[in-house]
């Protein structure tokens, strides 16, 4: 781990409506590396599956990429031609979507459906297509991969049907996943089998993954680095641990007092108190500022830049937490 794959800059994904311009990302940048797990959260709404679709250039109208760079592999992705990125999708990069109910075409079999993306980015013959298909259910834990090649959609659970995604996902070998809420739709139980399966496959294959969630709990059993996302822009960024255990921007730690602990079952849940501001009208300032409880006149005021307070870890906030505050 340590060569640059994937680097994001100053990404601006905005979407022009009768209303005014929605700017759903704004000024995003941030890097991933080979064989690393990269996390984006934050609350629905900030940005963070425009982020991965827009990295796939999968935006549709009346949304476009307006600025920025993603470079991925020395290339701007920004710049290439519709019929480039169909070679790059699902070959170089591949998405897994939240909905296991949804992804799935209903009409098709499991071998079908997988043995598209093998069709399209490989020389394989039906033979080898088909060994292809039960090597990738087993790795993702499917049981008798021979025969279930053949059942439809409806004959698996939610948990086999997210195995079976990933089992795409991976047909061609990719150098990038982006894992869209990959858990959302999936009991508890569920969730770890599959999220430990996620980690298990990425380390073996050397893939790299950028895991999009609203929970940071899922982000701290997973990934190496994270980003926090606020109304399309980047409020802290920095290695797991030092964000997990000194975070400094108020919004991160708002997030980090929101999750529920088992062993204080009296405590009264913490929440971020206000709402996400209305992305038509955005506050003056900093976006955080009408939520935070250490906002002050220069908040509300003068928009603040990210910087670096520790190497590798980044923060937009004019002042930002230290230790225990």
């Amino acid at each position: 781990m340590g060569d640059k794959l994937l680097e994001v800059k100053n990404l601006r994904t905005h979407f022009h409506t009768f209303k005014g311009d929605v700017k759903a990302v704004d000024g995003v940048s941030f890097s991933l590396n080979k064989g690393e797990i990269l996390g984006i959260v934050g609350e629905s709404g900030g940005g963070k599956s425009v982020t991965g679709f827009s990295i796939l250039k999968l935006i549709e109208e009346p949304g476009k990429i307006v600025g920025g760079e993603i470079i991925f592999k020395g290339e701007d992705l920004v710049k290439k031609s519709e019929r480039g990125m169909k070679n790059i999708r699902g070959s170089e990069i591949s998405m897994i979507f939240q909905d296991p109910m949804t992804s799935l075409n209903p009409l098709y079999t499991i071998q079908q459906q997988i043995e598209e993306v093998l069709k399209l980015h490989s020389n394989m013959n039906a033979e080898e297509r088909r060994n292809r298909c039960i090597e990738l259910l087993t790795d993702v834990g499917i049981p008798q991969p021979e025969e279930r090649l053949d059942s439809y959609p409806h004959q698996f659970s939610g948990g086999m049907r997210q195995r079976v995604i990933i089992a795409s996902a991976l047909a061609a070998e990719p150098e990038l996943i982006i894992a869209d809420e990959p858990t959302t739709a999936l009991d508890v139980t569920i969730q770890a089998q599959i999220l430990r399966l996620m980690k298990r496959l990425v380390k073996e294959k050397n893939t790299s993954l950028l895991l999009i969630t609203h929970d940071l709990a899922v982000v701290s059993e997973m990934v190496d680095r994270v980003i926090v996302l606020y109304c399309g822009q980047v409020l802290e960024a920095g290695k797991i641990n030092e964000i997990i255990y000194n975070p400094s921007h108020p919004y991160t730690k708002g997030l980090l007092n929101s999750i529920p602990r088992l062993h204080d079952q009296k405590k009264r849940l913490s929440q971020i108190q206000g709402m996400v501001p209305n992305m038509f009208e955005l506050p003056a300032g900093c976006n955080f500022a009408p939520r935070c409880k250490y906002c002050q006149d220069k908040c509300l005021q003068e928009e603040p830049q990210i910087r670096e307070i520790d190497e590798g870890h980044r923060v937009s906030c004019h002042y930002p937490l230290r230790g225990e505050e």
